[in-house]
């Protein structure tokens, strides 16, 4: 038996349990182990650092009901199994878009859309780099750090030749490199991370771990849409009602000139670099409309009626 079916086998059981198992009881009920105790140990060490190292939830807990305690493995499902998030076809088309738009390194970038449901047509990564307007650089921590943003985790990591503890507040892409930004608990303060200057990987604490609070909005080093050498510019955006929260938050609160009846409000923001507050913009997929300058606004629907040609 080769090792991808021992994971396989082992991905089954951890999933098919009602409580945790120990290791001897994997070692008794997964095929593909050595017979030899301390042979077994060292490939199921091998195994457990396989499984977190794709992104599979292994969780070590107490198993309840056991005198002396005793700890068990288990994978969690509600973080496992991706749940359908009912996409719209056109909302859809838009992932599609985006995913054509920007290969990011190390991906295949179809995987994700096809497993949402999405219809993508077979083709070759290098076929779809050509036709991507950007590339962006991967990297190995990059999956982690974004989950720990997500569920609010702290991300552990060594540092210019220091341990770090950070609760994780937000990742960015900016000039060339993917920054941190997160409280340091260490130095008791907000900091950035230059995600190529980790040393080693990332250990990510349990979902809800990060403490409260943070200015995840204002922390990378600039704000992309600020970093263009053009004249400053300011844009007006109007953002439906749901999403008002979360543009605020990344924009800031001041930005707020407007608050409509019906929950939706418009924001001003100073741009000098237009291509990349567009890209801002169209993540907020048909929640967002550039009101103004009108030859942004107009430079924007010729751009994306170009992109669906």
């Amino acid at each position: 038996m080769d090792k991808l079916e021992r994971l396989l086998n082992l991905v089954s059981a951890l999933l098919e349990t009602s409580r945790p198992l120990t290791a001897d009881e994997l070692r008794a009920r997964v095929p593909g182990y050595p017979d030899n105790k301390t042979a077994f140990r060292r490939a199921f060490e091998r195994d457990k650092d396989d499984l977190r190292e794709m992104g599979i939830p292994l969780v070590l807990e107490t198993i309840a009901g056991i005198d002396p305690p005793t700890e068990g493995y288990r994978i969690d499902r509600e973080r496992y199994y991706l749940r359908d998030p009912g996409l719209e076809p056109d909302e859809l088309a838009a992932l599609h878009l985006a995913q054509s738009a920007v290969h990011l390194e190390g991906l295949a970038v179809t995987d994700g859309l096809w497993r949402l449901g999405g219809v993508v047509q077979p083709t070759d990564d290098d076929a779809l780099d050509e036709g991507s307007f950007a590339s962006l650089p991967g990297d190995d921590n990059l999956a982690a750090l974004f989950q720990a943003c997500a569920d609010r985790r702290t991300a552990s990591f060594t540092y210019n030749g220091e341990a770090r503890l950070v609760d994780a507040r937000r990742v960015g892409f900016q000039r060339g490199h993917w920054y941190l930004r997160g409280y340091d608990r260490e130095r008791a303060g907000e900091r950035s991370f230059r995600l190529d200057r980790i040393e080693g990987g990332v250990e990510t604490g349990a979902p809800g771990s990060a403490g409260p609070g943070g200015e995840a909005g204002s922390g990378l080093p600039d704000d992309p849409w600020r970093l263009g050498e053009g004249p400053e510019e300011t844009a007006r955006l109007l953002v439906d009602a749901p999403s008002v929260g979360w543009a605020s938050h990344q924009l800031g609160d001041a930005t707020v000139v407007e608050q409509r009846d019906d929950g939706s409000a418009v924001l001003e923001v100073a741009v000098t670099n237009w291509p990349a507050f567009r890209t801002f913009v169209l993540g907020f997929l048909d929640h967002a409309e550039l009101l103004a300058p009108a030859e942004r606004r107009a430079e924007l629907v010729e751009w994306l009626r170009g992109v669906a040609r």
